[in-house]
């Protein structure tokens, strides 16, 4: 289940699209998309996204861990700053979303491989501007070798496949979103400290690099490549984010066609400061896209 929302605050799924014979628009020029996992839309924490949105100006952003249920979504505070959305949410658990201030087409909740749906809502998708937009929270794993991990690990090559059915040859593509796998030694603050931990094995590294084996980019890294101490997350816990230990584990994954004209990439440290904020910071990525 999930639920579009736009300026005439209609619900539609691929089948009326089709029917209607809408296109999707098309942008051009600079174009910044985001993602951010904000760890529940609560009243208080939609007050910082929504003032992030205000400072930050993103054209689409990917949202994960809503926690919200689709009914009760905050799509009109979205709708009031521009932006269309679509929301693929449980309630309690999990969430994901894509806002869109340059069009919003074609949106497609779960794994469009044509296998059995995910009992979980870690991945939405839709056209925005053109460019065929996932919003991705790859499952935490837990502990390395149980079958939540193994699932980690099928849910990701399921990723893989979802692409590749869901996009059309050529279409550009951006994939975002919480990958839950520090994807090098680079991206965590001690190595030492997370063996034998999730996150950072061998077989989920792997699982990621496939993507960017299928033409997927990691946008981020090849602006900062070789560079550490640029997280994207930080526990709550044992003050490790004034102390900065945290682990670059939200990822922007674009086709080359996008990730050739990149012109700027950032985490915003300074949204993961305050009170009661979420234990990820967002990221976005500046794209010139041609004419």
């Amino acid at each position: 289940m999930f639920v579009r929302y736009t300026y005439q605050n209609v619900v539609v799924d691929r089948a009326r699209r089709r029917s209607t014979g809408s296109r999707p628009r098309v942008v051009c020029g600079a174009v910044r998309i985001a993602t951010w996992n904000v760890n529940a839309l609560t009243a208080d924490r939609m007050q910082r996204v929504t003032g992030w949105l205000d400072i930050a100006q993103p054209d689409v952003v990917c949202l994960q861990e809503t926690k919200s249920s689709d009914t009760a979504f905050p799509a009109m505070e979205f709708l009031a700053r521009g932006y269309d959305s679509v929301h693929h949410g449980e309630g309690r658990w999990n969430g994901v979303a894509v806002l869109s201030r340059v069009g919003l087409e074609d949106p497609v909740s779960g794994f469009a491989d044509g296998g059995p749906a995910d009992a979980e809502a870690r991945l939405v998708t839709a056209t925005c501007g053109g460019v065929r937009v996932s919003s991705v929270y790859v499952p935490n794993g837990r502990a390395v070798d149980s079958e939540h991990w193994h699932h980690k690990l099928a849910w990701l090559a399921r990723l893989g496949a979802h692409v590749e059915a869901d996009a059309a040859p050529g279409r550009p593509v951006a994939l975002c979103g919480d990958f839950n796998v520090a994807r090098d030694d680079v991206d965590v603050w001690s190595p030492a400290a997370f063996v034998g931990d999730t996150h950072v094995t061998p077989e989920e590294r792997a699982a990621v690099d496939a993507l960017e084996a299928a033409g997927l980019r990691d946008a981020f890294r090849e602006r900062y490549a070789g560079v550490g101490d640029l997280f994207s997350w930080w526990d709550y816990r044992a003050g490790n984010f004034p102390k900065h230990r945290g682990m670059r584990i939200d990822l922007v994954m674009l086709s080359a066609d996008l990730a050739d004209r990149v012109t700027w990439a950032l985490v915003d440290r300074n949204a993961r400061k305050g009170a009661k904020p979420s234990d990820h910071a967002p990221l976005f990525v500046d794209v010139d896209i041609p004419a």
